[in-house]
């Protein structure tokens, strides 16, 4: 008996390890692991096997941001189990999921009952595990120096033991603090560190939160695009790893951008998705940035209803977690966890130092009391810092509608001057062209003129008479801002209805799907209509066909041209692109379109071009 339960003990324990090995690479893998193990445990009714394999089952849950199921797996752990190592994991791993909950009080405690365990075993890597989750706390409250304490002992520790991932999560939490400070630099430095340790050890969540962060900074930096390459890639990976946290955070990173660039449309989807997420995690971070978000979207949107029963709900979730209460029983644990040491050193020491006592008790009620007025100092300091952070709140709210008002105004005079200019063109221009074709016509009626010399006059004149229209094309998108699908699709149908008028021969077939909120800029409006004018020139020109059929298909996310013709085709690997193909691809390459064109002998040609970002 005693053989069958020791070999069930190495049979759970080897599940669990291999879980744990991977789950950070595949955390899906390793929670059927897990729950292998769990089964097989309570088959054998192998309660510390089953304490164990929950407390992991916990920690993988965590790290996929399910932090009230973390929590309750390891809480159920702790409940059976016996080993101190188990025991002091929970304890950590229930001090996340609290963390990540908003409720610092209940974190901080277990984890310094967590460091406690650590350092009465000796155990090197979970004590700097521990303490630079401590200064994630602290981080957040606020408490910036003692933060970087507990960090930079993880720091020490993880350095001495060469613990890379541990030397990522430091180095990470360090550059908030530097973000925070307004030390970008350093910050970005620090994030593109962790960043490389995350890709040398294919740490697929490390390497999502690394980019998340160092996108943020990228942000910070007004480096748009660079911080939208790191946001989209921690994207990509958390949705391939089912961490909905993660996904949180990111759209939330997402939506900021796309407010700051005034595309509140557009933005509204990203934090609809980043609140969604955060309150299925209860992320409590991410639901007030989504909170804060949604302020900024409605202001954008001329609605201060809806912006201040927003900016209300931000401040009620800010309040309940930053409170005095709250503030003043993390200080509590971090004094009594300082106490029981001392405590504790005493009573090993008391035999040797009795006649100190006297001396030493006074000392330490001197520290208490600085203690004491040290945290209502801080206290005090606190209030007067978060009312100032809610006046430069307001301040900044204020700056950012002057600014907004600006740039109206700006963009009105921008408008006018365009109208000026599109006038000139119309006015001078096109009537200069007019009067080239009046008098071609007037010399092709009134003299008798050679064969040859009437068919250039009648060239130019037909020359002439299509730079006309593609003025007329260009004072149009001139005049716009932006230009709606309505606008777009108007255009195309008239540039059709001409071609099938002056091609009788030719069956034309102009389909669409069209979402009418869509809006192009005036330059990707114009770029997207002369390539499909030059297809269908290109049609009418070279193909023979019969049949030329025009497709628009419009959606949030996406716009798709094709034009299909059932004309001779050609070798698209033997035969030389020409003067339009090139224009064509020119036009797509300088909106970021994708240009596909596919044709063979006899079985017609087909462009499309594809347009994600606009």
């Amino acid at each position: 008996m005693s053989y069958s339960f020791s070999w069930s003990q190495e049979m759970v324990d080897s599940l669990n390890n291999e879980a744990m090995s991977i789950y950070k690479q595949d955390p899906n893998s390793a929670l059927k692991l897990l729950e292998q193990a769990l089964d097989y445990a309570r088959s054998k009714q192998d309660i510390q096997g089953i304490g164990k394999s929950k407390n992991n089952l916990g920690i993988v849950q965590r790290d996929l941001g399910q932090f009230e199921k973390a929590k309750s797996l390891s809480q159920e752990a702790l409940d059976i189990v016996t080993d101190s190592l188990t025991t002091a994991s929970a304890y950590n791993n229930i001090g996340v999921a609290m963390r990540s909950l908003g409720d610092y009080e209940s974190s901080l405690q277990n984890y310094l009952l967590a460091l406690g365990i650590y350092e009465k075993t000796s155990s090197k890597r979970e004590q700097a595990t521990v303490s630079n989750n401590i200064g994630m706390v602290y981080s957040y409250l606020g408490f910036v120096e003692k933060a970087k304490e507990y960090h930079n002992k993880a720091k020490v520790i993880f350095e001495e033991l060469n613990n890379q991932k541990g030397l990522s999560e430091v180095y990470n939490n360090l550059a908030i603090l530097f973000a925070n400070e307004g030390e970008l630099d350093i910050s970005l430095e620090y994030f593109k560190y962790s960043l490389k340790i995350e890709e040398a050890l294919e740490d697929q969540k490390g390497i999502a939160e690394s980019a998340n962060n160092v996108g943020a900074v990228f942000y910070y930096l007004t480096e748009i695009d660079s911080a939208l390459y790191y946001f989209n890639r921690s994207v990509a990976i958390e949705k391939s790893l089912g961490n909905l946290s993660g996904l949180g955070a990111s759209y939330n990173n997402i939506a900021q951008i796309l407010l700051e660039s005034k595309q509140p449309n557009t933005a509204k989807t990203y934090i609809d998705s980043a609140y969604y997420y955060a309150k299925k995690t209860k992320t409590i971070f991410d639901i007030k940035q989504a909170l804060d978000s949604y302020v900024s979207y409605y202001e954008l949107k001329d609605n201060p209803k809806e912006a201040l029963n927003y900016l209300r709900a931000y401040i009620n979730v800010n309040d309940s977690i930053l409170n005095l209460e709250t503030t003043s029983k993390v200080a509590e644990l971090e004094i009594q966890y300082e106490t029981e040491k001392k405590e504790k050193e005493i009573l090993s020491q008391r035999a040797n130092l009795a006649e100190k006592e006297l001396a030493l008790n006074k000392k330490n009620y001197y520290i208490y009391g600085l203690i004491s007025f040290a945290v209502v100092v801080g206290l005090l300091g606190y209030l007067l810092y978060n009312q100032q952070k809610l006046k430069n709140h307001q301040l900044r709210k204020e700056n950012e509608l002057k600014d907004a008002l600006l740039k109206i105004e700006t963009q009105n005079r921008l408008q006018e001057q365009r109208l000026r200019i599109s006038r000139d063109l119309h006015d001078n221009i096109g009537a200069q062209l007019t009067f080239i074709i009046s008098s071609i016509d007037n010399l092709k009626y009134g003299f008798e003129l050679p064969e040859k010399l009437n068919y250039k006059l009648e060239t130019i004149s037909e020359f002439t008479t299509a730079t006309i229209y593609e003025l007329r094309d260009t004072i149009w998108a001139m005049n716009k801002d932006t230009i709606s699908v309505e606008d777009f699709e108007s255009r195309i149908s008239n540039f059709i209805d001409k071609a099938n008028v002056s091609n009788n021969h030719i069956s034309f077939d102009f389909t669409h799907q069209m979402d009418d909120t869509v809006l192009f800029s005036s330059v990707t409006g114009m770029n997207l209509y002369r390539i499909m004018q030059e297809a269908v020139n290109n049609a009418l020109k070279y193909s023979k066909a019969n049949e030329i059929k025009v497709h628009l298909e419009t959606s949030e996310s996406l716009v798709k041209i094709t034009i299909h013709d059932n004309g001779i085709g050609f070798d698209t690997l033997s035969t030389t692109s020409g003067n339009g193909l090139q224009n064509m691809k020119k036009r797509a390459q300088d909106i970021n379109a994708s240009f596909s064109l596919k044709s063979e002998p006899n079985k017609g040609t087909s462009i499309e071009v594809t347009l994600t970002h606009y």
